[in-house]
């Protein structure tokens, strides 16, 4: 009986054994399946913040197109790791119904389609959205879903509405600071955009045109700001030759 006995301790010790390495695989394989679909479910809610925020930006049908083929492919996914999503079959659905209706060959929106909202809070969700558009486009690029040559002209596209953005709010400050009378901030914003401009290695008529027209904008404080400096200059000499005069003025007798 003895062998007999410890032949099923054996067996029961290895059935644990197998039974334990079972289950932590399956715990392993559910908790990869869980960081997975985590991970696609916010790929899906960052793309669509970004494709809404491109509602209000002039940006090509052919980056619509990658934002909108990158959040139905991680649909799928979370379709296939959730079977029993119920809504995620008619988004599927709408996404492929989306994407047969751009044109990617269309032309890129006019210089004229470009508007900077009127409110601070607005351009800063307007310039973010732009920098969420380039990584996005740069993150379909190094996975390999968009070529070299559709990455460098929609990167470019989405660089120049970046340096307008920050160019244009920067005139706009100017502007307020030279109502103001603070011809030094007014000063500081312009060389700022001046500076952004004479950055760009692939200068355009945008960038060469506005540079000129900011150029000369500074030109002309920077005269206002040395004739004030000068009136400022002769007033403090006039004052201080007013307290000579009197200090060594000849004393009345009384």
């Amino acid at each position: 009986m003895f062998p007999i006995i410890v032949i099923l301790i054996i067996a029961l010790v290895l059935i644990a054994v197998v039974v334990n390495a079972i289950q932590q695989h399956r715990n392993k394989v559910e908790l990869e399946r869980r960081n997975e679909l985590a991970k696609h479910k916010s790929l899906v809610d960052d793309t669509e913040a970004t494709l809404l925020a491109a509602q209000h930006i002039p940006v090509t049908q052919r980056l619509l197109y990658i934002l909108q083929r990158r959040t139905l492919f991680s649909l799928k996914m979370i379709e296939h790791l959730q079977p029993t999503a119920t809504d995620i079959k008619e988004r599927i659905k709408s996404y492929e119904a989306t994407l047969k209706a751009l044109n990617v060959e269309q032309a890129p929106p006019s210089d004229d389609a470009f508007q900077l909202p009127q409110n601070d809070k607005q351009v800063v969700l307007f310039i973010r959205g732009i920098k969420n558009m380039r990584a996005v486009l740069r993150s379909e690029f190094k996975r390999g879903k968009v070529d070299s040559r559709v990455f460098v002209q929609e990167d470019k596209l989405l660089e120049r509405l970046q340096l307008r953005a920050n160019v244009d709010t920067l005139i706009r400050r100017g502007d307020v600071a030279i109502k103001n009378n603070q011809m030094g901030s007014a000063r500081q914003c312009l060389e700022k955009a001046i500076g952004a401009l004479a950055a760009q290695p692939n200068q355009d008529d945008y960038t060469i045109t506005r540079q000129a027209q900011l150029e000369e904008q500074l030109r002309g404080i920077q005269d206002s700001l040395r004739s004030a400096n000068s009136k400022d200059v002769k007033k403090k000499q006039e004052s201080e030759r007013n307290e000579l005069d009197e200090l060594f003025a000849q004393k009345k007798k009384w």
